[in-house]
């Protein structure tokens, strides 16, 4: 399903289910580290969406490699490559592209769903709460805040690895847009100085989003310059 959002340069591996693979027999030593005393469901997710992210290489002529962590959690890719994972209760996937290819890339899975009471408000603005309301009453099919999350989830994703610093929910204003279908686009408006993709400064981001399969998708893929 991920594809369906992914520039023609991106591949994408997906896995749908519970999470079975053996961190133990799956993951690189300096992977296995980073782990090591996380609680079972949270080594097999982070596992499995590796287990993806290595057939992604190969599906990019690239050897396996591990990927570990760096800075506030950010994926460290292999040289030559950039990418984004996700995962949520029943799905695990990854998207990557050679480094030449794109700028950045976020990927997010959400469980469609509406959020527990109470996220909206501390992750959204008031604009986009009240485009909520507006888009809640004509496609009450699509749960809008949910999608609105995993935007801004896609989003910093696709945010951190050009600027290296923190985006808090508040900084970015999310305009969803539906199409035809489950399925549609989104703009993201920074609100703070964005960073350079050459030399060209961003002031927001585009990205696109579907749901199917219970499930809430969405991506972002910025060119590169």
């Amino acid at each position: 399903m991920i594809e369906e959002l992914l520039p023609d340069s991106v591949v994408a591996v997906e896995s749908y289910g519970i999470p079975e693979d053996d961190p133990d027999t799956v993951l690189f030593p300096e992977e296995r580290a980073l782990v090591a005393r996380a609680v079972a469901k949270r080594r097999r997710e982070f596992a499995s969406a590796r287990v993806c992210a290595r057939r992604a290489m190969e599906k990019l002529g690239r050897p396996p490699a591990p990927v570990p962590t760096g800075e506030r959690g950010a994926p460290v890719w292999p040289d030559g490559l950039l990418g984004s994972m996700t995962h949520c209760d029943g799905y695990r996937g990854a998207a990557l592209a050679r480094s030449g290819d794109l700028a950045s890339l976020g990927i997010d899975a959400e469980v469609h769903e509406p959020l527990p009471e109470g996220v909206l408000d501390s992750v959204s603005l008031p604009a986009e709460r009240e485009r909520h309301r507006a888009l809640s009453a004509t496609r009450p099919d699509v749960h809008w805040d949910r999608l609105l999350f995993s935007a801004k989830e896609s989003v910093y994703k696709a945010w951190f690895p050009l600027a290296r610093a923190w985006l808090d929910f508040s900084e970015a204003d999310i305009e969803l847009v539906p199409a035809h279908g489950g399925r549609g686009t989104f703009h993201a408006r920074l609100l703070v100085p964005g960073p350079l993709v050459g030399t060209t400064r961003l002031t927001g981001f585009d990205g696109r989003w579907l749901t199917g399969d219970g499930l809430v998708l969405t991506a972002v893929a910025v060119p590169a310059p």
